[in-house]
C-alpha cells in the first residue's frame, strides 16, 4: 500500500513548451529493405520463452484488408487527430526521456537503450516482483504489470466466463508488497487489468461489461491510487458506454495491417479516447499483424510478421501522435527480434519514443 497519493484531476491541462514533441521523420532503417534474415515464406520458429503471457490476440482470421508498403511513404505531422484544443497531460515522475518503448514479455535482462520497457504477466509473483522492478530500474526501463497472471484461464469460471472474484484474488497477492517507490519514480508505470473484455468469444460467449472494467480499475486504485490502470480493447467500445471512467486511466490499442489504413485507424481511436477522458497506449502486433509482404509467417495460422518497412511506416505514424503515453511491440520472439533489419527498424522507433513528450496516461 502506498502511504500517500496524489490526486490526479481529469481534464485538459495546458501543455508547457514541447520542443521535443515534433518527431524526426527520417528513420534509420528506411534504406535497409527486407533482404536480411529468413527467406520468403519462411516460418517464424516458436520461441519457448515468448508466451508466458497470452494477453494479446492477432487480427481477425480471414480479414484480407491490408495496408500496402509505399516506398514514398511520408509520415503525417505530429498529432494528426485534428483535435488541437485537447492536449495531453504530462507525467514527470520518471527521469527517463520521452515515453516507454516496450516489448511485450521481453526478459528483464534484455532491456536496454532500445527496448526500454516490458509488459509482464505470466510468472510474476509477490516474491519476485521487486527483483524484476529493481533490475528494470537499474537498466533505465519501465514496466507494466498484469497482476492477474498471463493466461486468461486464471481468471475464468469453469464455463469460460470472466470471474471477478478470481481476478481480485490474484491482484490481492500484491497488496502486501511495497510497490510504492517504483510507482513514485516511474519505474512501474501501469497495471494492465484485463485483455480484450469486448470479445465475447474469449470469455465464454459473454462480454465483460464496461462497468465491470471500471470496477476493476477502482479495485486497483484502492491499493495503488497513483498507479495507471490500462485495458487492451477498442476505444470505440469503451466510448460506446455511458460509463464515466473515473478509475480507468487509459486504453491500450494494437495496430495490425488488417485494421485498415494506419493514420485513419489511430486518429479514430485517439478521438474516442479523448471523448471519454482516457489516455492511450499504442502498439504494433509485429508478430502476427503484417500484411504479408515480409514473407515471414507468424505464430498464428494465416498471419505474417511485419517487415522492417511496415514497422517503420506504421510505427512512425503511431509515434507522431502527441497523445500517446507509451508504445509496446507485441510480442517477444528472439528469432524475429534477432533479424538485423527488424533491429534497425525498432531502434529507429525507439529513438522517436525518446523524443516524444512525456505524456501522462492519466488525463
Amino acid at each position: 500500500m502506498i502511504g500517500s497519493s496524489t490526486t490526479h484531476l481529469r481534464g485538459v491541462r495546458l501543455r508547457a513548451l514541447l520542443g521535443g514533441l515534433f518527431m524526426v521523420v527520417a528513420s534509420a532503417c528506411n534504406g535497409s529493405g527486407d533482404g536480411v534474415g529468413p527467406t520468403p515464406q519462411a516460418s517464424l520458429p516458436a520461441d519457448s520463452t515468448a508466451k508466458t503471457d497470452t494477453s494479446s490476440t492477432p487480427g481477425t482470421p480471414g480479414d484480407t484488408t491490408t495496408t500496402p508498403i509505399d516506398s514514398s511513404f511520408t509520415p503525417l505531422p505530429d498529432d494528426s487527430t485534428g483535435l488541437s484544443t485537447s492536449v495531453a497531460a504530462i507525467d514527470n515522475r520518471s527521469g527517463l526521456p520521452g515515453i516507454v518503448f516496450a516489448v511485450d514479455n521481453i526478459p528483464t535482462d534484455l532491456l536496454n537503450s532500445v527496448y526500454t520497457g516490458s509488459k509482464r504477466g505470466g510468472g510474476i509473483t509477490p516474491s519476485n516482483v521487486l527483483s524484476l522492478l529493481s533490475e528494470a530500474r537499474s537498466r533505465g526501463a519501465r514496466i507494466v504489470l498484469k497482476m492477474s497472471m498471463g493466461a486468461d484461464s486464471y481468471i475464468q469460471n469453469s464455463d469460460g466466463t470472466f470471474s471477478l472474484s478470481k481476478w481480485k484474488s490474484l491482484v490481492d497477492r500484491f497488496k502486501s508488497v511495497n510497490l510504492g517507490p517504483y510507482i513514485s519514480d516511474g519505474t512501474l508505470i501501469g497495471h494492465f487489468i484485463i485483455d480484450e473484455p469486448h470479445r465475447a468469444a474469449k470469455w465464454g460467449g459473454k462480454v465483460i461489461p464496461q462497468a465491470t472494467v471500471e470496477a476493476m480499475a477502482q479495485y486497483s486504485k484502492q491499493t495503488w491510487p497513483t498507479l495507471n490502470t490500462f485495458v487492451h480493447t477498442q476505444m470505440s467500445w469503451l466510448a460506446s458506454s455511458s460509463v464515466t471512467y473515473t478509475n480507468l486511466d487509459a486504453g491500450y490499442i494494437q495496430y495490425a495491417a488488417n485494421k485498415g489504413e494506419v493514420t485513419s485507424w489511430v486518429t479514430g481511436e485517439i478521438s474516442k479516447a479523448k471523448s471519454k477522458g482516457l489516455g492511450i497506449f499504442v502498439g504494433l502486433n509485429a508478430i502476427n499483424g503484417g500484411n504479408g509482404s515480409s514473407g515471414i509467417r507468424g505464430t498464428s495460422s494465416g498471419n505474417y510478421s511485419m517487415s522492417a518497412k511496415e514497422l517503420t511506416n506504421y510505427g512512425t505514424v503511431l509515434l507522431n501522435q502527441s497523445y500517446d503515453c507509451g508504445f509496446v511491440v507485441w510480442g517477444y520472439n528472439s528469432t524475429y527480434l534477432g533479424r538485423s533489419d527488424v533491429k534497425s527498424a525498432l531502434s529507429g522507433l525507439s529513438s522517436k519514443a525518446k523524443t516524444h513528450a512525456k505524456t501522462a496516461c492519466r488525463q
